[in-house]
C-alpha cells in the first residue's frame, strides 16, 4: 500500500517537471515573439498566454493531488523511512529539479515581463503619436476649409 503510494507520489512529480518543461518552452515562445517590438504577433501572444494558463491549471491539479495524497502518508511513511529509502530519494531529487526549474521559469516570466511592459510602452507611443498626427490633420483640414470663405480683398496699390 505505501510503496504504490509513494509510486504515485513520485509519477505525480515527474508529470509536474513534464508541464513545467512546457511552460519553460511557452516561455521562450513568449520572448521570441516580444523579442522585435515592431513584428509582435498579437494572436501569437495570446496564445502562448492561453497554454500557460492551461499548463499552470495542470500544476495546480498535480500540486493537490499530490499534496492530498502525501498528508495521508505521511505519518506512516516517517515511521518506516529506512524500508523506502530508495524512492525517498528518488523524490528528493525530482524535488530538486523541480526546485531549478521554478526558479528557472520565475527568471523567464520576470524576463517576458519587461519585454511585455517594454512592448506595450511601444504600442502607447504609437498610439500617441498617431492620434497627434490626425489632430494636426484635422486641424490643418478645418483651417484650409475657413480660408474657402475669406471674400476676395481688394488693395488700394496708391499710396
Amino acid at each position: 500500500m505505501i510503496s504504490s503510494s509513494l509510486d504515485m507520489l513520485e509519477e505525480s512529480l515527474v508529470k509536474k517537471i513534464e508541464v513545467m518543461k512546457k511552460i519553460e518552452e511557452e516561455n521562450e515562445k513568449q520572448k521570441e515573439i516580444l523579442k522585435n517590438y515592431d513584428e509582435v504577433d498579437d494572436k501569437a501572444f495570446d496564445e502562448t498566454l492561453d497554454r500557460k494558463g492551461e499548463l499552470i491549471d495542470q500544476l495546480l491539479l498535480l500540486d493537490e493531488g499530490f499534496q492530498s495524497l502525501f498528508d495521508k502518508m505521511k505519518k506512516e511513511i516517517g515511521d518506516n523511512k529506512d524500508s523506502y529509502k530508495d524512492q525517498i530519494k528518488r523524490m528528493q531529487n525530482l524535488i530538486q529539479e523541480i526546485t531549478g526549474l521554478s526558479a528557472s521559469i520565475e527568471a523567464a516570466e520576470h524576463r517576458n515581463k519587461k519585454l511585455a511592459e517594454g512592448y506595450f510602452s511601444a504600442a502607447r507611443q504609437k498610439m500617441n503619436y498617431s492620434r497627434q498626427t490626425s489632430a494636426a490633420a484635422f486641424n490643418y483640414y478645418k483651417t484650409m476649409n475657413n480660408f474657402k470663405d475669406i471674400p476676395p480683398q481688394f488693395l488700394d496699390k496708391q499710396n
